[in-house]
This record gives C-alpha cells, sequence and structure tokens, in this order.
C-alpha cells in the first residue's frame, strides 16, 4: 500500500505542476488583460507547492510508520509511530525505486525498513543481522556469525554474546511469559525475548540449496534480517534475504506511541488508543 501511496502523491504531484505551469506560461499573460482566473488552475497552483514539499520529504527524506506487530518487542511496540531515514541507504526514486544517490549500506544491527521480498507492497521492519557474504547459522535459539573474509584465511564462527537481562517489564505472548536477553552484533547493543514455551521451528525455515537446516550465507547485494522477539517474527529465517534494491531506509525516531490494550468488551473500536507512552519518544536504539 505505502509504494501504491508513493505512485499516487507523484503523479498528483505533478498534474498539480503542470497546472501551475500552464497557468503561468498561458493564463497569467490573460489575466494581466483583465481575464479571471480558472478555478482548476488556481487549484493547482496553490497545491502544488504543498505537495511538492511532501514528496520531496517523504521521498528522499523521511517517512513516517506504524509498527502494527509485535516482531520487533522490547525495541518497538505495538502503536509505536517512528520516523525513518530515507536517504540512509541511497537516494532512491519515489516510483521505480531505482538508486538516483548512493548514500550508504545498512550496517549490522541497523532496524531497517523494507519492502516484503514475497509481497513487495507491503512494508516489514526488522534489525539487519547478516551482511552479503556472511554465514549465519540459528541453532537451538543461538546465533552465530561467521562474516566473509579474505580467501585463505580461518574464519571461525562468531557466536553472538548473548546474556540474561532482569527487566522491570515482563514481556508476554499467548498468556506466556518472554525471557529477556541483552545481546551484541558489533558494536550494536539491543534486547531480544526468546518465548521458552516455543520449541525452534526448523522445518518450517528457508531452505537455501547447498547449506544445512538452521544455516544461510548470503548472497551479494542481499541482507539477513530478523525480528527481536525471536519467536514470534517472520523474517529471514522463514522466507529468505533483502535485496538491496527493496531496502526503504534506517529507523531511528520514535516520534509518538499509543497503548493498544482495548479489550474485547469495550464499546470502542480496538484501534482507539487507551494512552500515550510519552516515555517511549526518542532515538531507537
Amino acid at each position: 500500500m505505502a509504494n501504491y501511496f508513493s505512485i499516487l502523491l507523484t503523479v498528483v504531484t505533478l498534474v498539480a505542476g503542470l497546472l501551475w505551469l500552464f497557468d503561468a506560461l498561458v493564463l497569467k499573460p490573460k489575466r494581466q488583460q483583465g481575464e479571471p482566473q480558472n478555478s482548476i488552475t488556481e487549484f493547482g497552483q496553490s497545491v502544488f507547492p504543498v505537495l511538492a514539499g511532501v514528496l520531496v520529504l517523504r521521498s528522499f527524506l523521511y517517512e513516517p510508520f506504524q509498527i502494527p506487530s509485535g516482531s520487533m518487542m522490547p525495541t518497538l511496540l505495538k502503536g509505536d509511530f517512528i520516523l525513518v531515514e530515507k536517504f540512509a541507504y541511497g537516494v532512491k526514486d519515489p516510483v521505480f525505486r531505482s538508486e538516483l544517490i548512493e548514500t550508504g549500506k545498512p550496517e549490522r544491527g541497523d532496524i531497517a525498513v523494507f519492502k516484503y521480498p514475497l509481497e513487495p507492497n507491503v512494508d516489514y521492519i526488522k534489525r539487519i543481522v547478516g551482511l552479503p557474504g556472511d554465514r549465519i547459522v540459528y541453532r537451538d535459539k543461538q546465533l552465530f556469525i561467521q562474516p566473509q573474509c579474505d580467501e585463505g584465511a580461518e574464519c571461525p564462527p562468531v557466536r553472538i554474546s548473548r546474556e540474561p537481562v532482569e527487566a522491570d517489564e515482563t514481556y508476554f505472548s499467548g498468556g506466556g511469559s518472554l525471557d529477556m536477553y541483552q545481546e551484541r552484533l558489533g558494536d550494536v547493543s539491543h534486547r531480544i525475548l526468546v518465548d521458552p514455551r516455543v520449541r525452534p521451528r526448523v522445518p518450517l525455515y528457508y531452505k537455501q540449496p547447498g547449506t544445512s537446516a538452521g544455516e544461510f550465507v548470503v548472497p551479494e547485494g542481499h541482507y539477513f534480517a530478523m525480528g527481536d522477539n525471536r519467536d514470534n517474527s517472520q523474517d529471514s529465517r522463514y522466507w529468505g534475504f533483502v535485496p538491496e534494491e527493496y531496502l526503504v531506509g534506517r529507523a531511528f525516531f520514535v516520534w509518538m506511541s499509543f497503548e493498544m490494550n482495548r479489550g474485547p468488551d469495550s464499546v470502542l473500536p480496538s484501534w482507539v488508543p487507551t494512552g500515550v507512552r510519552f516515555e517511549r519518544l526518542g532515538s531507537i536504539e
């Protein structure tokens, strides 16, 4: 839906711009002779600067997103509204998404928004775990990463450090509490959740030719993404890799957060917030 909106916004802005240009080149001289302004061109003239500003801001600089699920708990919660830095992974045109200017690549630990590879009109948000050339091993709910290294060099697997955390808040899934750990991905330290009741879903993992179950070698031009809520996230373990051209941007700021705890007996719809979590506003770690 986000891609459809980008196309629609681009088309509407283009139409308004053409109306503004037609008014400036053709109708303005006539108005100077006393002819009244056409209402349609007047509308295009008034809305074009606004639409153009929104298009530039949303397509090349920053775009707001809403977190629709708990797959990124505890880092991001359902009801969080975030800002995404669109130019972090290259400046792309808003319609065909071809790269216009190269500005950077994802780093391990980034929280990225991208087009879901199996349904590109849907936006996903996950943490970048594997970079091109990495060998990822996810076994017994433990993450191992073997970074790409020079030919002939010995590259032993690197186990990602993970320590239990006694958190002030307990997170739940399906009526059971989740275990919290502090995980380090390179220079990025963040918290993850693991459901002790859920067995590893190895048979459902994406099967990459030439690798064992639960092992993945990230192709060039692709990335491996995982949710922080490890047992409640549909991510690269299940559907594969994120192509570089599907990257939308890097999430960096929570600008609003609503509590969505309305029960089934409420007279109001479930989408109506029950409160505001002001303590969550700020930079995303």
